[in-house]
């Protein structure tokens, strides 16, 4: 029985390592294309831009933050647990800080409607 245990255990370890490998990678992807859209309109001088790198931004955090929070499964002590939980505190503070910052930016974008 404790064979059993430790090879469904190993499985899920691969499972929670692999995935949080393939959420973590979609958040790089996704803010290095965000990254190289918003030069473009930097280039462009597009007004728009800080609303686009805001909300590149933040979706990378999502993605980054499930990883983070898939990663607690499969952690042993205490202190590695710690460590998790700051990361995670500091990436749902950033998370919540950008959607600030687009609310703010899109109330910024439109146009007056008392003008």
């Amino acid at each position: 029985m404790e064979e059993v245990y430790q090879t469904a255990e190993s499985i899920l370890r691969y499972i929670v390592e692999f995935s949080t490998l393939l959420l973590e990678f979609a958040g790089i992807c996704i803010l290095v294309y965000t990254g190289v859209k918003s030069f473009i309109l930097w280039i462009k001088k597009n007004d728009a831009i800080r609303l686009e790198l805001a909300q590149g931004i933040a979706l990378a955090l999502e993605f980054k933050l499930g990883g983070e929070v898939l990663r607690t499964v499969v952690v042993r002590d205490w202190a590695e647990l710690g460590i998790l939980g700051a990361i995670i505190t500091l990436r749902a503070v950033l998370t919540f800080l950008i959607h600030w910052e687009i609310k703010n930016e899109k109330k910024a974008l439109e146009p007056d409607i008392k003008e």
